[in-house]
């Protein structure tokens, strides 16, 4: 039941006792001083009002305390410390002061506004996301950003959320280079072009953002289809591997043959040419000789007709074993048995050469003559006979 109703008993709340129906505002002088009293006690102050200068100096302790108090939380957090791998950005009721570098200084919480961050350490962002290539087809590139802070005063002023850019930009360089590559670029011999086209496309867009931020390096981790379809890919992988290895196959083959077919036919014309300049040679041989033997038979005809029929003859003879020689103005025919004279010559002279010298078949070409000689004068005698 509440204080003011009937059968309230009429109790203030507020200490006031019972007033009837005189009600009223609550005492707040009395509750100051209790107040008073309390904070007193606290710094060791008497308990008991005596007087209003009492009061009047406990105040005034209680502000002053109260503004060290205020002044030492100010200048707490006033004084800041900036590392050698950071740097800071002072502001000034929202407008650029200073950017400070390492050391220890303070500025005006309120008045002023202070940015710091990390500069000279590498960051790490990373994406997963699918996406289409050129020839419609869905791959799943997982990348990382390498980055670091190059300005801090763009970083702070120019871009409201850096980071944020920096992930929108970065997705927006990753889809444009995937999605004007095709798929075996991507996931084969293109990724390690598509991280260096993403890494120039991503730092032209934060530069034109003006974010301060530069991209160090952009890794394309794993790029790969997706799961539902990954077994008729590793088909498709496996079919162009082995199209790879016949192709290289074949380009062995071909490397060992062409050179070999090469030096055969190099060497065919190098047999060519060694018969063509042998025939040349032997031809104007001849002819050079043909006109020697044709000056020497215009001087003495007979001596060069005796002459060459003899080493005709030599040339001949020497060749075979056998002779049968027919005499002019004769009937008969001679046998010469070559070769059993030899080798009547073989068993009386065992270790010489087989061949007859020379001289030998001068012997033997005169004893023929004088034998021919012979039967044509007897023929000749005969024949006068028969007159």
């Amino acid at each position: 039941m509440a204080w003011n109703e009937p059968g309230g008993n009429n109790q203030d709340p507020w200490g006031g006792g019972n007033k009837g129906k005189k009600q009223g505002p609550p005492d707040l002088d009395d509750a100051f001083r209790k107040l008073q009293s309390k904070l007193s006690s606290m710094f060791g102050g008497s308990n008991r009002s005596t007087g209003r200068g009492n009061n009047t100096g406990s105040s005034s302790v209680l502000l002053i305390g109260g503004l060290v108090l205020l002044a030492t939380i100010y200048l707490w957090n006033a004084i800041y410390t900036v590392d050698e791998k950071e740097r800071a950005v002072i502001l000034r009721f929202g407008q650029y002061v200073e950017t400070v570098g390492p050391g220890l200084h303070i500025y005006f919480p309120g008045i002023e506004q202070k940015f710091q961050e990390r500069v000279t350490e590498y960051r790490t962002y990373s994406l997963r996301q699918q996406m289409l290539t050129e020839d419609e087809n869905i791959v799943e590139v997982s990348m990382s950003v390498q980055y670091n802070i190059t300005n801090i005063k763009d970083y702070t002023l120019n871009v409201a959320k850096p980071l944020v850019s920096l992930e929108e930009a970065t997705q927006s360089a990753l889809r444009h280079v995937v999605g004007s590559s095709e798929m075996h670029q991507v996931l084969t011999e293109g990724r390690e072009t598509m991280g260096k086209d993403v890494r120039d496309r991503l730092q032209t867009y934060l530069n034109s953002y003006g974010s301060g931020i530069n991209v160090r390096k952009v890794n394309v981790e794993s790029a790969q289809p997706p799961s539902e379809v990954q077994a008729a890919f590793d088909d498709v992988i496996r079919a162009r591997e082995d199209e790879e290895r016949s192709k290289n196959r074949a380009e062995a083959y071909a490397n060992m043959i062409i050179p070999e077919a090469r030096g055969k036919a190099q060497r065919t014309i190098e047999n060519a040419s060694a018969y063509r300049d042998e025939v040349i040679a032997k031809a104007e041989g001849e002819a050079s000789r043909f006109s020697e033997f044709y000056t020497e038979y215009r001087k003495a005809p007979e001596v060069t007709r005796e002459r060459l029929y003899i080493e005709t003859m030599q040339d001949i003879l020497s060749k075979n074993n056998k002779v049968l020689i027919d005499v002019k103005g004769g009937n008969n025919m001679m046998y010469l048995p070559l070769d059993q004279l030899m080798k009547a010559k073989k068993g009386s002279q065992k270790g010489s050469v087989s061949e007859l010298s020379a001289k030998e078949l001068n012997a033997i070409s005169n004893q023929v003559t004088e034998k021919l000689n012979k039967r044509a004068n007897s023929a000749r005698s005969s024949g006068r006979t028969s007159r």
